[in-house]
């Protein structure tokens, strides 16, 4: 096989005396036995996307290590140095259940002492809005956390945070992404200055968990939290470190957790994906909730920042949320509660994505409560807090099962959602309602919105290659109808323009840019392209509504958005 010139180059790089003994050995393995997975390792600079940099771990620039890492941390903290000149610089790291996390952390720490910042490491495995909330807690300028979410075992990764405790946005990510890709591995600092790194667990915790009664919880009655039965699983992550203390402290005793998947492994032994938006993820837990005869299921992801939720419909059947209904029901419920006590005043708003469901803003405006809608990925509705501190930020969610109440932790935050949803699903039981027909009510209130997803996988070189062209293809060649509707708006994010396909009208958004279109119809339907920031995928969000006039219509007017939504699939060729 042929090398390409750009990869013998890196190749000769990570072969020189800077690079140890160890990853020598494994790319002179690479090089006899595996020639593909070389090429694969070494084509790129593995890319900062939506959640930071995340990747297969391995040897190579396109893989985790400690060397990418090392690079990274070493660009952050020359940052550091030049945008706090006269500060005492302080960084706050974390890292999840995944293989090496521990061990890259502390290469993490050990960078970012070696350039004289006071390091504060999280002693074991920790939840990553526990991070969030001890960026500003601690008082730091920056924060790291070392996670790969939800993908599967091969793969780890890093997101950064800063001072706000939001992860980077525009202009510090560029302006990061600059500096790292300007170094060479040789000027990365790896020797620590151990008088630098202090382990933080305890104290965080409880300031953490204290945080979290006060923002997520809304005078629930005793009674109403003891007749709550719960199943919990933590899918084998970090949760579990801090959430069944949080449902102890907020008053739940009735907390069944799932044994087999309570205990932190990187392997994920009993799920194929350790994924809540996954129904198969949530099996375990359904089945315990059969058992014990519980009212709802939870389940977080490994680093705790999403959560799936399960309740019982109309029939006693264990029924999966998917992310947009859980998003609307704790605003809902969180908008509910300010109006109660009188807050709502026109300085308030929650926040959601442009790949969200529209019923968001339908929801808002029906309490009086703006709703700001920014780019996919969670941190641009924290910028929103920082962009508009004249307003409150209630809260608000994404369609990728993240959720965030209130400001204290500035990203997605399962540990506040968990409570919230469970202090929801408590007060509508003791009001002889449950969650499932609080949802219906909604739908009867703001309009029938329903969602899906279908997330087409093109794994390596030729893969994004072809996702590159299904964008092209449809950004250049717009479809005109979908599903016997003409399309009447294209919103194209990459060049900042909204098109009427019917007037030829264009005009300018004001948002920052973003590889997304958006295709909407004349019966207010709405799809959305969109390749994945941080795997190989392209995703395709559809958007379908209908009114509907009573909570007894909801499974007829559900049939027919089914069938809208599978119109649009085949019409669109996306199964």
């Amino acid at each position: 096989m042929e090398i390409k010139q750009n990869i013998l180059d890196a190749l000769n790089e990570w072969l020189t005396p800077t690079f140890d003994t160890a990853t020598h050995e494994a790319i002179k393995e690479l090089m006899t036995t595996s020639p593909a997975e070389l090429e694969e390792s070494f084509y790129k600079n593995l890319e900062f996307g939506t959640g930071g940099m995340r990747g297969v771990m391995g040897v190579g620039d396109n893989r985790i290590n400690k060397y990418t890492l090392g690079k990274s941390t070493q660009g952050l903290s020359n940052y550091m140095h030049k945008i706090f000149p006269d500060k005492d610089l302080k960084v706050a790291i974390a890292f999840d259940c995944r293989h090496n996390s521990k061990t890259l952390a502390k290469v993490v720490a050990d960078v970012f002492s070696a350039n004289g910042i006071s390091v504060y490491l999280f002693s074991d495995l920790r939840p990553t809005p526990e991070l969030s909330f001890a960026v500003r807690h601690l008082g730091c300028q920056a924060g790291i956390v070392l996670t790969a979410s939800h993908n599967p075992p091969e793969y780890n990764g890093y997101k950064v945070y800063w001072e706000d405790g939001g992860q980077i946005v525009p202009p510090e990510d560029d302006a990061i992404i600059d500096l790292i890709e300007n170094l060479k591995y040789n000027e990365i600092k790896f020797s620590a200055n151990e008088d630098l790194i202090h382990y933080i667990d305890t104290e965080v915790d409880q300031a953490f968990i204290k945080s979290t009664i006060e923002n997520a919880t809304f005078d629930t009655s005793a009674a109403a939290k003891e007749n709550l039965n719960i199943v919990f699983t933590s899918l084998h992550g970090t949760s579990i470190t801090l959430v069944p203390d949080v449902f102890a402290q907020a008053g739940y005793p009735n907390v069944h957790i799932v044994p087999e998947q309570a205990v932190p492994n990187g392997d994920f032994p009993t799920v194929k994906s350790p994924n809540p938006e996954e129904p198969e993820a949530l099996t375990m837990a359904t089945a315990l909730a059969e058992k014990t005869n519980s009212d709802i299921v939870i389940g977080t992801d490994p680093d705790c920042d999403r959560l799936g939720v399960a309740v019982r419909n109309n029939e006693g059947k264990m029924t999966l949320l998917n992310g947009n209904q859980t998003m609307l029901l704790m605003t809902a419920f969180l908008l509910e509660q300010w109006k109660k006590a009188r807050k709502i005043n026109g300085k308030q708003f929650v926040g959601t994505t442009i790949v969200s469901t529209p019923m968001m803003m339908e929801l808002a405006t029906n309490y009086g409560v703006e709703c700001k809608i920014g780019l996919t990925g969670f941190k641009w509705i924290a910028k929103m807090i920082k962009d508009f501190p004249e307003l409150e930020f209630i809260g608000g969610g994404e369609e990728s099962f993240g959720y965030m109440v209130g400001d204290a932790v500035r990203d997605k935050d399962a540990v506040a959602a968990t409570l919230l949803i469970c202090e929801m699903a408590a007060q509508a039981k003791e009001n002889g309602s449950s969650v499932y027909k609080e949802l219906i009510q909604l739908y009867v209130d703001n309009g029938f919105y329903k969602e899906h997803l279908v997330s087409l996988t093109k794994k390596g070189m030729d893969g994004l290659q072809e996702i590159s062209q299904m964008m092209i293809d449809l950004r250049e060649n717009p479809m005109k109808e979908i599903n016997g509707q003409r399309v009447i708006m294209l919103e194209d994010y990459q060049s900042s323009t909204a098109k009427n396909l019917l007037t030829g009208e264009v005009t300018t958004m004001d948002i920052p840019k973003s590889n997304v279109l958006i295709y909407y119809t004349e019966d207010g339907s709405k799809i959305c392209a969109r390749p994945s920031g941080t795997e190989p995928k392209i995703k395709f969000y559809i958007s379908v509504n209908s009114t509907l006039d009573c909570v007894e219509d909801f499974k007829e007017v559900e049939s027919i958005l089914d069938s809208k939504i599978k119109n649009i699939i085949a019409g669109m060729q996306l199964s």
